[in-house]
């Protein structure tokens, strides 16, 4: 059992990552389930998706949580109780959570992959990144930014939010490994700082 990172943003908040190399069985092993999990595993007809879903839940282990402290609300946000925040994700290989004493959270972990130029006119104004001239860099880039727009839209946890016209990242060099990002919608806005971080072909971006 295998604890790929652990990134402390404050003594109030911690972004954990597990790299999915167990069996099914393994990763069976050390954790309880809730009846509605135990049924959720069995309806899951991917492996892969089966594993992420017990790796998460080591994960959880991690911040002295189980399986049964964990709801989702009407949205299929993950909520926890006693003023404590989460967000979860998944990708392939990779699953993380990060877990807040203090405020809303988000995380992405996503794969870095060339069908992302083809989408990114959906998500981003993609003529902000037209000087990028290394294919390599823009599907970095493009992918930090789907990663915060999605991190966010998880903390907003609600529908309607589009990533186009309500979410806003702040343009940034790779070295900085931050920015901010706004949610603006129905006459409001906020502002989150946003992290990121390369691994193995995989990109992590979290929001708070």
């Amino acid at each position: 059992m295998a604890l790929y990172k652990t990134l402390t943003i404050s003594a109030a908040t911690k972004v954990f990552i597990w790299k999915i190399e167990e069996s099914l069985d393994e990763l069976k092993q050390g954790i309880s389930l809730t009846k509605n999990s135990e049924q959720r595993l069995a309806d899951m007809k991917s492996e892969i998706h089966q594993k992420g879903f017990l790796s998460i839940r080591h994960l959880l282990k991690e911040v002295g949580l189980t399986d049964a402290d964990l709801h989702y609300d009407e949205f299929g946000k993950p909520k926890l109780t006693n003023g404590r925040f989460i967000s979860i994700t998944h990708s392939f290989g990779f699953t993380g959570i990060i877990f807040s004493y203090e405020s809303e959270v988000g995380i992405d972990i996503e794969k870095q992959r060339e069908k992302i130029l083809k989408i990114a006119h959906k998500f981003t104004p993609i003529e902000e990144y037209k000087t990028i001239a290394n294919v390599d860099a823009l599907i970095s880039k493009l992918t930090i930014v789907w990663g915060a727009k999605e991190s966010l839209y998880k903390i907003y946890g609600k529908k309607k939010l589009l990533f186009l016209h309500h979410i806003y990242i702040e343009d940034f060099k790779f070295a900085d490994e931050k920015t901010t990002g706004d949610i603006r919608y129905n006459g409001e806005e906020n502002s989150y700082e946003i992290q990121f971080l390369e691994f193995e072909g995989f990109t992590c971006v979290y929001a708070y």
